[in-house]
């Protein structure tokens, strides 16, 4: 069976799971959070720091972090099946979300380049729309799933 390739930067938007515990307990065993927790978390503090770069007008650090953002760590392949496997017949609307969201990143850091601040703006908010309409179609599933206490 071929796994198709999920790119998981709409995962990791959608799934801010910073907001999810550390570790679920279950009957039997201790579960560890996923690896995506991290890159969430990462992406969360891209996030922050290229509000923080707008307010100084420092395009520079706006155009590094959408990129770290557009280009984020993956997943281990485990954790991919995982997820995919939760996600089931979703999965494309999972893949629809993360190419939205990863344009949307490249954009902002092209606009950054240009030091183009009213595009900067603009485009800083179709990325936060684009991760926060993830967010909602799927963060709390996802947590209820993975970090659940049984």
């Amino acid at each position: 069976m071929k796994i198709p390739y999920i790119n998981s930067l709409s995962l990791m938007v959608v799934f801010s799971v910073a907001c999810g515990p550390s570790f679920a307990e279950t009957s039997e065993e201790t579960v560890e959070p996923l690896v995506l927790q991290k890159i969430m978390r990462d992406m969360g503090r891209n996030m922050q720091l290229i509000v923080d770069g707008i307010s100084r007008e420092d395009w520079k650090q706006v155009e590094k972090n959408a990129l770290l953002v557009a280009d984020h760590p993956q997943p281990p392949l485990s954790e991919k099946v995982r997820i995919m496997a939760f996600a089931g017949t979703n999965i494309s609307k999972f893949k629809t979300h993360d190419g939205k969201t990863h344009d949307a990143a490249r954009t902002l850091a092209e606009s950054a380049a240009r030091e183009d601040g009213y595009a900067i703006i603009a485009d800083f908010a179709t990325l936060q729309n684009n991760c926060l309409m993830c967010h909602q179609q799927f963060r709390k599933s996802f947590v209820e799933h993975f970090y659940a206490e049984d």
